[in-house]
């Protein structure tokens, strides 16, 4: 199973996110904690995780670079509108996989439904090439 997981504060961008993503035919748990964000990782329950800037009065810049060292292959979606640039060249330096704003307008709608694809692809190759016999 896919482990996609929406990480908000934000009651309604969460609801949001997990309804276009459900309609797409995903799996989705939902958290507004980033103590069970960090568990799902942990636990490789999460693959995917799509998160707002801040869960639990953390700032998201704190928690990206905790996740990695949980799951080094978890594919991180910043979803926020309001990220000032110096958080965002921080976190893409931590390793998010893509920095989204929230899907206000229909193109926005496809553009989260296509990054998480991309990120799920991803996972994919990374999966098929750590399988690959050694020569």
């Amino acid at each position: 199973m896919l482990g996609l997981l929406i990480a908000d504060k934000n009651v309604e961008a969460r609801k949001q996110m997990a309804d276009l993503l459900r309609e797409a035919g995903y799996e989705v748990m939902v958290t507004n904690s980033a103590a069970k964000a960090i568990q799902n990782v942990l636990k490789k329950n999460t693959r995917i995780l799509l998160m707002g800037t801040e869960l639990d009065e953390l700032n998201s810049a704190a928690l990206v670079p905790l996740l990695k060292k949980c799951n080094r292959n978890l594919m991180i979606i910043l979803v926020a509108d309001d990220a000032p640039l110096p958080l965002i060249r921080k976190m893409r330096q931590e390793g998010i996989f893509y920095h989204a704003l929230r899907p206000d307008e229909p193109e926005g709608k496809e553009e989260i439904r296509q990054v998480v694809k991309c990120a799920l692809d991803s996972l994919a190759r990374t999966s098929d090439a750590s399988m690959a016999p050694v020569s």
